[in-house]
């Protein structure tokens, strides 16, 4: 039962202190800390994505308005904002990149199943895709990216059953996207959906030789032999479905195995699509159907960029930029899983524009969110 806490205190609540003290410790968070604990530090930056502060400056005078009310959120003492700039700065942003990856664990036990996704499909099936975060180089000096252009990159495995993400890693920009397949451990029977960007045949390899599935988009220049084709259905937009071997002086080394080349024509689209796959039990329809799926990723890219602060950054350096992404990942599971919790059918954005009116209201939150 609810007994007069602030909507901030209820959201918060849910990250588990145990977990939270065992990520301070492993890198060392309160090492020389007077006063402004790695908690306090979590709240403030937690309150300024919540509310859609607009710098530290403004996250600090917002709850100096509040100065009353603080004690009960669970912040003891407001701190300057060269204060909270040198935490942002100081300390190490992997704790807030742990911290996200235990509420992961918590929101994924949650949303086993997206009931978005309608194929009978027993795998895991995962979508991997990366964005770039573009930065001022005259700023941000360590995020070379081009010749006139700063910027990091967000790399995500995601879901698509549980539309959530369970895997990310923060790299430079200029970091090609397929060298993050070094560092995925594949899960069996997976199915992962990627883009061109990944195409790697010995990558590729890897996952085949771990027992998990790909699909993704093949390159115009492959070159293969036909070993023998499946029927396929051209009134359903399948032109083909074969099984072929790679006829490359250097692929056929580092795939040495057949593979699935389904070609397929989207009627929504009007484009032609070919995919490579080393899965042959899956009907054709349903890989191209399952594809389709990777655009979840893409759209989950756009919500954050749109609805949380991680374009407009509140420090300049490396830690402080990498502290405000992680924490802002904390803030959307947080709120991820207190949806979950109220049952509510407003969508994350509707609860964020309900949150974001009311952090210092009695109101219990499960109240707040149904309709």
């Amino acid at each position: 039962m609810n007994k007069g806490k602030y909507v901030f205190a209820q959201l918060v609540s849910i990250v588990p202190k145990y977990q939270f003290k065992c990520c301070v410790d492993k890198y060392k968070g309160h090492y020389h800390v007077r006063d402004f604990s790695c908690w306090n530090q979590f709240l403030y930056m937690v309150f300024g994505q919540l509310t859609y502060r607009e710098s530290l400056h403004d996250i600090v005078n917002c709850l100096s308005a509040h100065s009353h009310k603080l004690y009960h959120v669970g912040i003891h003492k407001l701190v300057v904002v060269s204060t909270l700039s040198r935490a942002n700065a100081n300390r190490d942003w992997k704790i807030w990149f742990d911290l996200a990856d235990h509420l992961l664990s918590i929101a994924q036990n949650l949303y086993i199943k997206n009931s978005a996704f309608d194929l009978e499909i027993s795998n895991p099936v995962f979508a991997l895709d990366s964005s770039v975060i573009d930065l001022c180089l005259s700023v941000f000096k360590w995020a070379n990216f081009r010749k006139n252009k700063g910027g990091i990159k967000l790399h995500l495995l995601f879901d698509v059953k549980a539309s959530l993400p369970i895997f990310w890693l923060i790299t430079p920009a200029k970091i090609h996207d397929v060298n993050v397949l070094d560092e995925l451990e594949f899960q069996i029977g997976a199915i992962y959906l990627m883009d061109k960007g990944y195409y790697d045949f010995k990558r590729l390899y890897r996952i085949h030789l771990e027992l998990a599935f790909f699909i993704i988009r093949a390159k115009k220049n492959i070159s293969f032999s036909r070993m023998y084709s499946r029927k396929s259905d051209r009134t359903k937009g399948l032109i083909c479905d074969q099984v072929i071997k790679l006829t490359g002086v250097k692929t056929k080394k580092l795939y040495p195995e057949k593979l699935r080349r389904i070609k397929f024509y989207d009627d929504e689209s009007q484009k032609t699509y070919i995919f490579l796959t080393n899965n042959f039990e899956i009907d054709a329809l349903n890989i191209a159907k399952l594809y389709k799926y990777r655009w979840q990723i893409e759209l989950f890219f756009k919500w954050i960029k749109q609805h949380l602060k991680i374009k407009k950054f509140w420090g300049e350096s490396e830690n402080a930029v990498k502290t405000q992404i992680c924490i802002a990942l904390c803030t959307y599971l947080v709120v991820a899983i207190k949806k979950h919790e109220s049952g509510s059918d407003l969508s994350l954005y509707e609860i964020l524009q309900i949150l974001s009116l009311s952090p210092f209201d009695k109101t219990p939150v499960n109240q707040l969110l149904m309709k």
